[in-house]
């Protein structure tokens, strides 16, 4: 039997999901593999009494962090409101860099990262949190290089995750690296979740959910779409790409990514738009013609329907800069044309 150590954090004010949605994928490890590989999983208390969650639920924890622990083999910090009261507990900050010495694993889950910013150990290292935390944490911790529109981010020992849902994404990570692909895939199947939302992909892609298993027909037409969104593609042509006539790529295609092809083309290009939004100030024509929208219309008949926003709406929200005039004009006198 192979198995692997995993200390869990609790602080007054974490947020429960992000410690119940990983145990709960670890959990499934051991009844998937029928015993074969478990997770030995110990929650590490910052204090020696019971612990209220944000949400009002209350945990007793395992051990604190004034007892003595074993070596765990990863050690996982969640989020939650509280964690801005627990970043100047000097016994904690002393517990996890303890436990960074020796753990070969060390994760965080959204703002749960401030704690181990407060314990000295983002320094140099690349890391992500959730996106209303991240200029926070910039400030905070300025000699951390922080990547605000990712959903998880791997930096040799250290691993940190946006939302609470991406705790669930970093679990099926390691699951993976612990255990293989198949069972990691049985585990995400099983919890109704996606095995894989690309680590570097946004934190508001419309395009987290459809993956598809590696080296198939059906990756290759997404790669090609993802290449090529300039191109006014057809749902035959892009079926002849891998010698499919177009209703068998169709039937294959919704099989493995619950949507058609053509859809998948649609959201593709929204979510290259909605890249290009947040981080440049090109033109509404400038950036539909890039995208393949025929027309600034279109792209925006297309965002109104798959985000509830227009393109010029999306930029004021999540823009990292100062937008053009023209825009400004737009936002200020409603639909652009």
């Amino acid at each position: 039997m192979k198995k692997v150590s995993v200390g869990m954090l609790l602080f007054p004010g974490f947020q429960l999901l992000d410690i119940a949605g990983p145990r709960d994928a670890f959990a499934e490890v051991k009844i998937l593999s029928e015993g074969e590989c478990q997770y030995e999983i110990m929650t590490i208390g910052s204090t020696r009494s019971s612990i209220s969650s944000s949400s009002g639920m209350t945990v007793v924890p395992d051990r604190t962090i004034f007892d003595p622990c074993p070596n765990f083999d990863t050690v996982i910090v969640p989020g939650g409101l509280g964690i801005f009261d627990v970043m100047n507990d000097a016994a904690l900050s002393a517990w996890l860099k303890e436990q960074s010495r020796s753990c070969r694993r060390l994760a965080a889950i959204c703002n749960g990262v401030f704690a181990l910013g407060a314990a000295g150990l983002l320094n140099g290292k690349t890391v992500s949190t959730h996106w209303m935390d991240a200029a926070h944490l910039s400030k905070s911790f300025p000699r951390a290089h922080v990547q605000s529109d990712q959903i998880y981010i791997k930096d040799k020992q250290l691993y940190t995750t946006a939302g609470v849902t991406a705790g669930i994404d970093l679990s099926l990570v390691m699951v993976e690296e612990d255990f293989g692909r198949p069972l990691a895939l049985g585990v995400a199947k099983f919890l109704i979740v996606y095995l894989r939302r690309s680590g570097g992909q946004s934190q508001f892609s419309p395009l987290l959910n459809m993956q598809a298993e590696r080296d198939t027909d059906v990756e290759t037409v997404q790669r090609y779409i993802l290449e090529s969104l300039q191109v006014p593609h057809t749902l035959n042509s892009i079926a002849s790409r891998v010698h499919m006539s177009a209703r068998n790529l169709s039937r294959v295609f919704v099989r493995e990514c619950g949507v058609s092809p053509m859809a998948f083309l649609n959201d593709a290009r929204i979510d290259a738009a909605r890249r290009i939004l947040e981080k440049t100030d090109q033109s509404m024509k400038e950036i539909a013609a890039h995208c393949g929208f025929e027309t600034p219309e279109a792209m925006r008949r297309a965002f109104r329907r798959r985000l509830q926003l227009t393109p010029p709406e999306y930029r004021r929200r999540f823009h990292s800069g100062e937008l053009w005039q023209s825009d400004k004009a737009v936002l200020d006198g409603g639909e652009e044309d």
